[in-house]
């Protein structure tokens, strides 16, 4: 039987992130996917700020910047947002398509070690006070400390756990196609509106085109075969043309069912990304929610696995799930804003009137580009799992093994996801007991022992 520490069920952006994160902190992962490798589907569409500065803050940043699109504007419902006033590096969406994200998540988790095993189906789950068990469709059984589920919103994982996934069901079905177009736009077409839905015509790099369609209606079957015959029906009875469209790339539907899993953690077994939460993606939060689901659990399952805590995994579904929860009302108001009709008209016209007030703006692009959910400190320089002290001096006796002193103006304790978990004046002693685990014994208490 093969052993491992962690075991990440599902190698899209979140399991194959979550990967590298726990290598990075020295600890071993085996990745398990049922696909093939390289399925070379485009789906998601970029990278918020709080994306990038996760990317910033481990020194691989580049390549994704390297690729990627710049656009400065972000959107709520089809409403442009400006996000040049929020305080990041990227003030912008980078366009990247999810096809080249995950190679480029693969080819970090290479360079750290551990690669993705492709083809390899789980079908069972199992687990006891001190480890969890699973089992592939060859029969293979695989045990690890812990196993996190990142196999998408129809989890096989869950499934077996029994974690119900509870929500509102599909009131919208959508359409898309990466294709070539002989006559495309001048420039992006938005969520043009129609009394039939809304459509949008998107470069996603030269030569390449997505399409899409939203009718306000209830969804068709999301597992429905879709043809290119039927999408540019569809796409002709909004838009009045389909730009010559032609040499399909995807095609894919999709719907708004939003739901969130009754609970992130049974046991030794976790669960991250869409696995734990979907909703329409509206504003491109999917995937970076999944990414930040994956940067909070790194971190934890090493100092557990270390021996530092016992309650700190606890705080992952304390902390993520009511990000998850925001998400799904965020897409949930955009899904009502985008409807057609006059009623919705007068709606979109007081809300568009709302974000000419920079408050406003700000606040929804801070809330679409996952900056809004707690204090950061992108520029703190953080290694490898460890935390930071940051302008107070000498690290307390008992945490220099997992957390740095370093110079500051201004007195910090970091986690090693970035964010502050104490700012000066008392409870520093609580703070570090908190996110790094109990003290470890003394030299001096050990020799005497």
């Amino acid at each position: 039987m093969n052993t491992t520490q962690v075991l990440v069920v599902g190698g899209g952006p979140t399991g194959l992130w979550l990967a590298c994160e726990l290598r990075r902190c020295g600890v071993d992962a085996i990745v398990l996917d049922r696909r093939s490798a390289g399925v070379g589907e485009s789906r998601a569409g970029g990278l918020h700020a709080r994306s990038l500065e996760i990317l910033r803050s481990r020194g691989v940043d580049g390549p994704f910047l390297a690729e990627g699109r710049r656009v400065p504007a972000a959107h709520f419902a089809g409403l442009w947002l400006d996000m040049s006033r929020l305080s990041t590096e990227f003030p912008y969406v980078l366009g990247l398509v999810q096809s080249r994200i995950e190679a480029l998540l693969a080819e970090h988790l290479r360079e750290l070690g551990p690669d993705v095993r492709w083809n390899t189906e789980v079908t069972g789950v199992s687990q006891t006070a001190d480890h969890a068990e699973v089992t592939t469709a060859d029969g293979e059984r695989l045990r690890a400390d812990y196993v996190v589920a990142g196999d998408g919103g129809r989890s096989t994982v869950r499934r077996l756990l029994g974690i119900a996934f509870e929500g509102t069901d599909a009131t919208v079905s959508s359409m898309l196609a990466d294709v070539v177009l002989a006559d495309p736009p001048a420039g992006p077409i938005f969520q043009q509106r129609t009394p039939l839905g809304d459509f949008s015509v998107l470069q996603l790099q030269p030569g390449c085109h997505r399409l899409m369609t939203n009718h306000y209606e209830p969804a068709t079957d999301r597992g429905a075969p879709l043809d290119l015959g039927e999408f540019r029906e569809a796409f002709v009875a909004m838009a009045g043309t389909d730009f010559g469209l032609h040499s399909p790339q995807w095609t894919s539907r999709y719907h708004d069912a939003a739901r969130l899993a009754a609970r992130y953690r049974d046991g030794r077994v976790l669960l991250a990304g869409d696995a734990a939460h979907i909703h329409w993606p509206a504003g491109g939060q999917g995937l970076n929610t999944g990414l930040q689901d994956a940067t909070d659990l790194g971190w934890k399952l090493a100092l557990t696995l270390r021996g530092h805590s016992t309650t700190l995994l606890d705080t992952y579904e304390a902390e993520r799930r009511p990000v998850a929860e925001r998400v799904l009302a965020n897409t949930r108001a955009q899904t009502a804003l985008c409807r057609p009709g006059p009623h919705v008209d007068a709606l979109r016209a007081t809300t568009a009137d709302l974000l000419t007030i920079p408050a406003v703006n700000d606040r929804l692009a801070a809330m679409v580009a996952g900056l809004d959910q707690g204090e950061r400190a992108p520029d703190v320089p953080l290694t490898d799992g460890r935390g930071a002290l940051v302008g107070a001096g000498d690290v307390p006796d008992g945490w220099a093994d997992r957390v740095d002193a370093l110079p500051g103006e201004r007195a910090l304790l970091v986690r090693p996801d970035g964010y502050v978990a104490w700012s000066g004046g008392p409870g520093r002693t609580d703070a570090l007991a908190t996110w790094f685990g109990q003290p470890a014994p003394s030299r001096s208490a050990l020799s005497r022992a």
